[in-house]
C-alpha cells in the first residue's frame, strides 16, 4: 500500500510533508528521523510523526541500554532484538501465544491485554544459524 493511501486510511489530511515522511519511514524502517528536506524543519518533522503514532501509522521503540528511542514503522504485534544499535524486528506468534496464556494463568484476561512486545538484548551480532 502506498504512503498516501495509508495516511488517508490513518484519517489524516495528506500533504507533501507527512508523504515524504512516511516515505522515509518506510525505507528506514526504524528510525531516528533527522530533517533532509531543507523545506521541512525538524520540529515539522516530530510533528508528522507523533501524529503518524497516535493515528497507529508509526511506534516508538525505546534502546534498553542506550535510551534513545526510534520510531518504527512495523505496527502489528512483534519483538524486538537488540545488538549495539541495532534493532531487528522478531515476529514470534508462538512466543507472543507463550506469554499470553501465562498471563491468562496469572489472572490476566486477553481483553485486558493491549500489546505484547518483547525486547530482547543480545550480547553479539546475530549469526544466521542453518
Amino acid at each position: 500500500m502506498e504512503a498516501t493511501d495509508k495516511i488517508r486510511e490513518a484519517g489524516l489530511k495528506l500533504t507533501p510533508q507527512r508523504k515524504a515522511v512516511y516515505e522515509a519511514m518506510m525505507e528506514l524502517q526504524h528510525a531516528p528521523i533527522e530533517a533532509k528536506d531543507e523545506e521541512i524543519t525538524l520540529s515539522t518533522v516530530y510533528r508528522i510523526l507523533d501524529s503518524f503514532c497516535r493515528a497507529n501509522l508509526l511506534s516508538l521503540v525505546c534502546h534498553p541500554e542506550t535510551g534513545k528511542c526510534y520510531y518504527d514503522i512495523t505496527v502489528h504485534g512483534h519483538h524486538h532484538l537488540f545488538t549495539g544499535e541495532q534493532i531487528v524486528d522478531y515476529d514470534d506468534p508462538e512466543l507472543t501465544s507463550l506469554v499470553q496464556q501465562y498471563l491468562e494463568a496469572h489472572n490476566i484476561a486477553s481483553a485486558d491485554i493491549n500489546k505484547i512486545q518483547i525486547q530482547i538484548t543480545l550480547n553479539k551480532c546475530l549469526t544466521n544459524k542453518k
